[in-house]
């Protein structure tokens, strides 16, 4: 078995292809027949031109896999799944619309809604954003568990209408209802910075360091991070750009924004990347 694990496509469908033709073929490479896993980072489209092929893709790689293929949900793929119930308008700076008006497209829409927020596979922890540094993996995989078992319910609507505030900020075994399940989600698909305490902060959003003073660092940083012991894999930050530490990976090298899009195996941390041009048309800010 060779695992390998996709930053954030946001939409850029023939770099996408790209990378999984070279993840083929180092699989092969490497271990011929051997059976591979390929789990992606989340923010599986928008920004980038071809959203609704991307998703496309991705949702036929699974639907055949046999598990073997899957996405947690980023920041981007929440945004979609609002927009779709009538719960947030689109953005100016979406690329949603193929989406949204494809004749499949409460298929995407379901599958999408039905993706995890976390993934855990041989000591990784796969998550789009990141992890408070009060959760251990085990926690933070059954916090993951709670949101996803509202947005594979009924009333999928009325969870994602209560998802949206930066409020609470920080983390607390008390919280309950609304407040619990954002507190989860903004963790796990917005965080970058936070306070020694865990406190979450979503003001800066184009930068890989806080300001001095700030009293912010990144979350991965902060003394004591419960889930340091489980390497956690992540997305989210292409500010930050690739981060390959011992216990940490960082995998949004920034594609949509003329960066690169990068998968890692696991087995031996073999780097994989592809090129991408910068999709300035579409214009947005960087998240």
């Amino acid at each position: 078995m060779r695992t390998y694990l996709i930053g954030d496509l946001q939409g850029c469908h023939e770099q996408t292809l790209s990378l999984l033709e070279r993840v083929n073929a180092d699989a092969e490479l490497r271990d011929p027949g051997v059976e591979r896993r390929i789990y992606f980072a989340g923010d599986l489209i928008n920004r980038g031109p071809d959203s609704l092929a991307t998703l496309r893709h991705v949702r036929a790689l699974a639907m055949g896999s046999g598990g073997r293929v899957d996405s947690v949900l980023g920041n981007h793929d929440l945004h979609l799944l609002a927009v779709a119930y009538g719960i947030r308008p689109e953005h100016k700076s979406d690329t949603l619309a193929d989406i949204l008006h494809a004749p499949d497209r409460d298929e995407l829409i379901d599958w999408l809604r039905r993706r995890p927020l976390a993934i855990h596979t041989q000591g990784h922890v796969l998550v789009h954003a990141g992890l408070l540094p009060q959760w251990t993996a085990a926690q933070a995989m059954a916090l993951a568990g709670e949101v996803q078992q509202m947005l594979r319910g009924p009333d999928i609507a009325e969870f994602l209408a209560g998802m949206y505030g930066n409020l609470p900020d920080q983390w607390s075994d008390g919280l309950q209802g609304p407040d619990r399940l954002r507190c989860i989600i903004n963790a796990m698909t917005r965080l970058r910075f936070c306070t020694a305490e865990g406190r979450m902060d979503f003001k800066m959003k184009e930068s890989g360091t806080a300001e001095p003073g700030s009293g912010l660092m990144p979350w991965f940083e902060v003394p004591g991070r419960r889930s340091r012991k489980d390497t956690v894999v992540f997305g989210h930050w292409s500010a930050l750009g690739l981060v390959m530490q011992p216990h940490l990976i960082g995998l949004d090298s920034g594609c949509v924004w003329g960066g690169q899009l990068s998968a890692v195996c696991l087995e031996d941390r073999a780097l994989l990347q592809v090129p991408c041009p910068a999709f300035q048309q579409h214009g947005g800010k960087k998240g």
